[in-house]
């Protein structure tokens, strides 16, 4: 018989950077539109219902994932997570740089409690990226942001991976929801999150 184990998250991260969006995305399922339009309106879902709860089979064992935002009712800095999720919207450079800044002081001010807590950075409204203008190309800083960017922030944060994807379209958003799950078994494996040199990019 699976064993059922239950997992917390915490997701972080300016507001408006779509982290709504991505939990009322997982109340659908994870089909992807190939034209790239949503066949559908997402859901409201209401801050006071969190945490927001899901159902998934990893490796033979049933994982219940409780989501929380920073809207929780609960304030987020009492919450205890097994995983963070610092958030960002591809198309606000801001909201790149707030990780950085704010959230990464928050992560560690209030959750740095357990050096094997997985962090993961994960890039909202991948839709909306843009390519870059030549004037932004040779200044190399574009109004959108590139893979590469988001990654090298995770790095520099020691996060354990970078992913991205597009709660409105679906696009990448089966994968980003398979490598959440097994950042999160990091929780119980040997040496944990946050190591030297773990950040995977997909």
């Amino acid at each position: 018989m699976a064993q059922e184990l239950g997992v917390s998250i915490l997701l972080l991260g300016d507001s408006d950077v779509g982290k709504s969006s991505f939990l009322a995305r997982l109340t659908l399922g994870a089909q992807e539109n190939n034209d790239g339009l949503p066949p559908y309106e997402l859901p409201r879902l209401l801050d006071s219902n969190q945490p927001f709860e899901f159902n998934m089979h990893i490796r033979g064992n049933r994982h219940r994932f409780y989501f929380y935002d920073t809207s929780s009712p609960t304030n987020y800095s009492l919450i205890q997570p097994d995983v963070v999720i610092l958030c960002y919207d591809i198309s606000n450079r801001s909201s790149l740089e707030s990780l950085g800044q704010r959230w990464r002081h928050e992560l560690q001010t209030h959750f740095n409690y357990d050096e094997a807590l997985p962090v993961i950075v994960l890039g909202l409204k991948r839709d909306l990226r843009r390519e870059w203008t030549q004037e932004e190309r040779e200044k190399l800083k574009g109004a959108t942001i590139m893979p590469q960017e988001g990654l090298l922030m995770a790095q520099q944060m020691r996060c354990d991976m970078y992913v991205e994807c597009s709660a409105m379209t679906g696009e990448l958003f089966k994968e980003a929801i398979e490598d959440i799950a097994k950042t999160a078994g990091k929780k119980w494996s040997e040496g944990g999150g946050r190591t030297e040199g773990g950040c995977i990019v997909m």
